[in-house]
């Protein structure tokens, strides 16, 4: 489950596999009309996805397209291809959809916008109009659907095309000192990006698979922080250089502390059953029993 950015923020579990992000059926409806929209769940584990009719295999955005309740897209001039091959005298549950056989019509108790846009595009088709239960159209009012599948170019890739001529015919003609110009400035730029990224070192190391979920030792740990520290110190010398010291200096501190203390429980351990150090062995010693 997911929540949709558009600003009716609804929960769904839709996800469209091109943008990559959780959508309403409204947003499927005005924003992703041509895009492949499945359960988060399916993208999970397939996310592999070709964006085309699987009618006739060509790029969705050649053509006006329509969604099945199924959530399932066809080029509307394809599916209706496909739906007058059928015999007249198939039954409304005959029409199913070419990719998982659900049935094309919507029921009618289905109140959703994807449903409502499906009924609003089979309206037009006399095939269509059976199922949904509505009167037979004229031949002269029947609105079938546009032949706009082409495999062609779309205006926009040749209008990008032509362009690139026009710049290529412009570099031709221009002087010659300013594609120096332009040649001196490509490895100096370069130049700089890669020493800004070479200066720019990550402060989280990354962990391989097989360790990620171990458990830390001390070791470890006490690592990472003193990474962590010294880089912080080389990005701040004249401020995180007193910080530095103080805390080697606790650090210094608490080490002796510790080994002075297991000192002393090693000398108490070793001198506990020696007879020497026992006042009732020593004969110097008086001893007054009450």
């Amino acid at each position: 489950m997911g929540l949709c950015k558009c600003p009716k923020r609804k929960v769904t579990n839709q996800f469209c596999y091109e943008h990559r992000v959780n959508i309403c059926e409204h947003c499927m409806v005005a924003n992703h009309s041509k895009c492949i929209v499945q359960s988060y769940i399916q993208w999970l584990q397939d996310s592999d996805y070709d964006p085309v009719c699987q009618l006739c295999y060509k790029k969705l955005v050649l053509g006006d397209c329509i969604r099945l309740t199924c959530y399932h897209v066809f080029h509307w001039k394809c599916l209706d291809e496909y739906a007058r091959q059928l015999p007249s005298t198939t039954a409304p549950a005959g029409y199913s959809c070419p990719t998982c056989h659900s049935k094309i019509f919507p029921p009618s108790n289905l109140v959703s916008p994807v449903a409502d846009e499906l009924r609003e595009k089979l309206a037009g088709v006399n095939w269509a109009r059976i199922g949904l239960g509505l009167p037979i159209l004229s031949i002269d009012r029947e609105k079938k659907p546009p032949n706009d599948v082409d495999s062609s170019l779309p205006n926009g890739m040749e209008n990008s095309s032509n362009h690139v001529d026009v710049v290529v015919h412009i570099q031709d003609s221009s002087p010659s000192y300013s594609l120096s110009d332009n040649s001196n400035q490509v490895p100096r730029r370069g130049l700089l990006q890669s020493s800004e990224q070479s200066s720019k070192e990550p402060l989280i190391f990354p962990d391989h698979d097989e360790n990620k979920y171990k458990r830390r030792s001390f070791t470890d740990w006490f690592k990472r922080w003193w990474m962590s520290v010294n880089r912080q110190s080389r990005s701040k010398p004249s401020s995180h250089l007193y910080k530095r010291y103080c805390m080697v200096g606790v650090l210094f501190f608490i080490a002796l502390i510790c080994l002075i203390v297991v000192f002393k429980k090693l000398g108490s351990m070793a001198t506990e059953n020696d007879p020497i150090f026992d006042p009732h062995h020593n004969s110097f010693v008086k001893v007054e029993m009450e």
